[in-house]
């Protein structure tokens, strides 16, 4: 069952918030929207739950027209930053009350819920409450509650967020291992490109109520489209056609057609290649020991150019080295 999004439109008091959106989430797909605060991506998952009405353009599931659907008929899970469990029920009141209130048998709702409790590993905490779980195991019970009504589709809104570390990148395992199970096709809103990366199939990466690119994780890391895609997803070197004329002309051999002179290479800096010579044209200006790396910052042809080296590799600042860089390593983008 695919969800199909065409040319959505969204404005706010004449400020666009969703511009030309077209999109589609095919069947046990998981699909991210990645971008930074206020470039669309809440809005448009809430104009896909039916919270939002959008101003022009067509939302379809499997073909049917979701426009004159209300967000209470449309079959889909919602998790949202903000648990909103109910504190006076307990986690099998909580997990059970979707089916509920749609009248399912008891012994299905019971059955339903035990099933669930297993599935988010919470099966001795059914007669708690919420008061008395972690912030994690009540975002457990949301996403089983979620899950509950078997939905069409699951909408995420940064539910992992409000974590702290350790117990998001557990969570992260667990969502990503549930969804595959279920095969339910789902879309998660988050500003993590980490998160992004570790759960999506593909990410949708916006920017100004623009889609900016589409793919899978490896494809916009590695092979990004635009500068705005290089510099969000993750580290960096943007190298500008001008500089490479005078410091690397080889690299401009590499230049697509298409890509102008605004263009730029994108450098990611695992693909730096470092070496102390007394002769080098790069100097170490500072190093941070990041555990299993260090990432280097260094001055080179007049340019500070980052790197990152496994964290055995010995530098100090003011060390002179040599810069090796691979014109296959290098991605163009657009301006």
């Amino acid at each position: 069952m695919s969800l199909d999004i065409r040319n959505l439109h969204k404005n706010f008091a004449g400020q666009v918030a969703l511009d030309r959106i077209n999109l589609r989430i095919e069947a046990s797909e998981f699909v991210c929207l990645l971008g930074p605060s206020g470039c669309g991506k809440t809005t448009l998952l809430r104009c896909i739950a039916g919270l939002l009405a959008p101003d022009r353009g067509e939302i379809r599931l499997a073909g049917r027209d979701l426009a004159a659907v209300p967000a209470r008929e449309r079959g889909f899970g919602i998790v949202f930053q903000s648990y909103s469990l109910f504190p006076h029920m307990t986690v099998a009141e909580n997990i059970g009350y979707g089916l509920r209130i749609r009248g399912a048998e008891s012994s299905r709702i019971a059955a339903r819920v035990r099933e669930l409790l297993d599935t988010v590993k919470l099966a001795s905490y059914a007669e708690r409450y919420p008061g008395q779980l972690s912030g994690g195991q009540q975002q457990r019970v949301a996403i089983a509650r979620a899950l509950a009504v078997d939905p069409q589709l699951l909408l995420l809104d940064e539910p992992l967020s409000a974590l702290d570390a350790r117990v998001r990148d557990e969570l992260r395992g667990e969502l990503r291992d549930v969804q595959r199970s279920l095969g339910i096709p789902t879309l998660m809103v988050t500003h993590d490109q980490d998160e992004a990366m570790v759960l999506a199939d593909r990410i949708v990466c916006m920017n100004r109520g623009l889609i900016e690119q589409v793919g899978p994780p490896e494809e916009l890391y590695a092979r990004p489209r635009t500068r705005f895609v290089a510099d969000f997803m993750g580290h960096g070197n943007l190298l500008s056609v001008d500089w490479l004329q005078d410091a690397a002309p080889w690299l401009l051999d590499t230049r697509p057609a298409g890509i102008s002179d605004a263009g730029a290479v994108c450098l990611r800096p695992e693909h730096v290649g470092l070496q102390c010579d007394a002769l080098g044209e790069g100097q170490v200006t500072d190093f941070t020991f990041m555990g299993n790396f260090k990432r280097v910052q260094l001055d080179w042809k007049g340019r500070n150019l980052l790197a990152e080296v496994p964290a055995r590799t010995r530098f100090e600042r003011g060390d002179r080295v040599r810069v090796d860089i691979d014109a296959r390593d290098c991605a163009w983008v657009e301006a």
